[in-house]
């Protein structure tokens, strides 16, 4: 039997965690068919060398549901390595969706997840109103990677209760809808239900979104449907608005948890700045323990610091100011002009003096708590790498004996593209590691597709590679690999993905173990409408494959669209 695509001489990582090995790997049609010294021709032969092969990485923490409508190739994720992703995380979804409400739904995903409505509104073909339907035109799109969702409590809420869902407990007629929905979504190939609590998620206006809205009763009734049906994933966005909120919503979890059996899927993080002290060791006790009790969970972890992100492109933390709102709406070239002048330079530096400090914007109340706060300089670095370890603005400045101002100027001036970060969640190392080193979290918490003028979360997979396992030497290759493809693809149950095997699915990546790692991030007007967004690509990266064809080569599309949809286990029984 002729193969289809022979990988020669591969060094396999294969998931599992077990040591590296060398054999060729024979793929036919859509699957791993042979692995070891192989004869048989091949329609192409690759020659890997010195190059680790494994499988295609998954990520199950995005918002990448209106994306696939606009995009095929699924950047940034699929510039990492990732092959699959998992949308429709924390209640976010474009289905189910009347079409009266359809920019109603775009306008709340720009609320929270910053997502243009231009571009929704500009890059859909928004032809559905179920779930199931939504989930056929995923299948009929071209789709480089491949594609699960969850069905979303927001969306969900919307959908049965029209307005009332803002503001309104759900009646029992408005449970059952909802119950009967989400199994039918389930049974149409959803992989389970998400929700929000996060005090940060909100509509527009700025009132609570309709998941916040729901009681815990409402969750346990809708979580207990799928229980009865013993299917789906539950996907859970925290309150973590302060230690005792964060507390009392893990005990809350841990209830539902135990009383309905379904996995649970929640983002763990932390913070040193206090408004949020559930510390990392306090949530990793908390999923040993829900563990013993009978509870089936997951933590989702980043592999290095939540950001806000600001660049000359996007946002600065002065575009507020009066004087900056002036010029910032000009062109490029003519902001970089106006920063050179010494005389703006010098008003803009005085406008910055009186903003108010950061300690007294958060102790003032009323009306102070709206005025701009004065930027942290010491905790806001200047994006000189991929490593994590950048320069502060605080210490830029008293080594250039510049005003911090000046020294964003000038470093904007030089370059443009130059990108300023600010932690606001796990901004330490240590935190990180404890999530990521703990047995019970998944790497995963990635946000790719949201956040899209401040995303790096599509660099997961490679920062963790790149940085905590080349740089640091925290985990090994096959630990990282393992991390990446198995372990998320047992937690979502895909079958048949996760592993180099004979018989899976052929999801695989090929790369260069000592060179793989994130670019600088850049911004790029390339979204519909000609909204921008931040771009990061990856180096080392020498092919990727999705469902037995060649979808990227050396970081570029080949045209494959060989994605499929991921269905859940009720699919297949329906």
């Amino acid at each position: 039997m002729a193969h289809d695509l022979l990988i020669r001489g591969a060094t396999i990582v294969d998931g599992s965690g077990a040591p590296r090995y060398r054999a060729d790997v024979g793929i036919k049609d859509t699957r791993i068919t042979e692995i070891g010294r192989i004869h048989t021709p091949a329609d192409e032969i690759v020659v890997a060398d010195g190059l680790i092969l494994s499988p295609g990485f998954i990520d199950g923490h995005t918002h990448m549901d209106a994306q696939v409508n606009w995009d095929p190739i699924g950047s940034c994720s699929c510039w990492h390595g990732v092959t699959s992703v998992i949308m429709g995380n924390c209640g976010f979804a474009l289905a189910p969706c009347a079409p009266e409400q359809r920019e109603w739904f775009a306008k709340c995903l720009e609320a929270v997840e910053d997502i243009p409505t231009d571009a929704m509104m500009a890059g859909i073909d928004w032809t559905w109103e179920t779930f199931p339907e939504y989930l056929e035109t995923v299948g009929r799109l071209p789709k480089g990677i491949n594609y699960g969702a969850y069905i979303g409590h927001s969306a969900l809420r919307m959908y049965t209760m029209g307005e009332r869902g803002l503001s309104e407990k759900a009646t029992r007629d408005d449970l059952k809808k909802m119950g009967s929905s989400v199994v039918e979504a389930l049974r149409a190939g959803a992989l389970g239900f998400s929700t929000s609590r996060s005090t940060t998620h909100t509509t527009p206006s700025g009132s609570p979104i309709a998941s916040r809205v729901a009681e815990w009763p409402e969750l346990d009734y809708i979580v207990g449907e799928m229980a009865k049906v013993n299917a789906g994933v539950f996907q859970i966005g925290p309150d973590i608005s302060s230690g005792k909120a964060g507390r009392a919503f893990l005990k809350r979890l841990r209830k539902l948890a135990l009383a309905t059996g379904r996995p649970i899927m929640v983002p763990t993080a932390a913070t040193k700045q206090g408004v949020r002290p559930l510390s990392s060791e306090y949530q990793t006790d908390y999923l040993d323990e829900v563990s013993s009790a009978g509870g089936r969970i997951h933590g989702q972890a980043t592999t290095r610091s939540i950001n806000a992100i600001f660049s000359l492109k996007t946002y600065l933390p002065f575009d507020v100011l009066p004087g900056w709102k002036k010029f910032r709406s000009q062109p490029i070239e003519e902001q970089k002009r106006f920063l050179s002048d010494p005389e703006n330079r010098r008003r803009l530096v005085a406008e910055e003096e009186n903003m108010k400090p950061r300690d007294d914007v958060a102790q003032g109340g009323g009306a102070a708590t709206t005025d701009p706060r004065k930027p942290d300089y010491a905790n806001l670095f200047a994006m000189m790498d991929v490593n994590w370890n950048d320069p502060s603005i605080s210490d830029l400045a008293a080594e250039r004996g510049q005003h911090p101002v000046e020294v964003i100027m000038d470093l904007s001036i030089d370059n443009e593209d130059q990108i300023y970060v600010q932690p606001i969640i796990n901004e330490s190392r240590d935190d990180v590691l404890e999530f990521l080193k703990h047995p019970r979290t998944l790497a995963t918490f990635s946000d790719s597709g949201a956040h899209v003028a401040q995303e790096m979360g599509s660099s997961l997979p490679t920062h963790l590679l790149n940085y905590w396992v080349n740089e640091r030497r925290e985990f090994s290759l096959e630990e990282a690999v393992r991390m990446l493809t198995f372990d998320n693809a047992s937690a979502w149950e895909l079958p048949g993905r996760g592993l180099v095997r004979a018989g899976y699915k052929a999801d695989l990546l090929l790369f260069e173990e000592a060179t793989i790692k994130p670019q600088l991030p850049v911004v790029r007007n390339d979204l519909p409408s000609g909204s921008r967004r931040l771009v990061q690509k990856a180096e080392g990266i020498v092919m990727t494959v999705v469902n037995g064809e060649v979808s990227l080569r050396d970081g570029e599309s080949t045209g494959a669209n060989s994605g499929e949809v991921l269905k859940g286990p009720l699919a297949s029984t329906s």
